[in-house]
């Protein structure tokens, strides 16, 4: 019998000082920022980056 794969979940704790910024890259791609200073490199890789939160 074949095994399912779990899927894996890459999270980090959020600390309730820092505030989280939430960057959708592309269509299926969200990641957290801590610091809007980041969002200008993530800007030149992807640059239909948008802030959703």
């Amino acid at each position: 019998m074949a095994r399912k794969k779990k899927a894996l979940i890459l999270t980090q704790p959020v600390s309730k000082s820092i505030k989280a910024i939430k960057v959708r890259l592309d269509q299926r791609t969200i990641i957290t920022l801590s610091d809007l200073k980041k969002l200008a490199f993530w800007k030149e890789r992807y640059p239909k980056a948008e802030v959703i939160g």
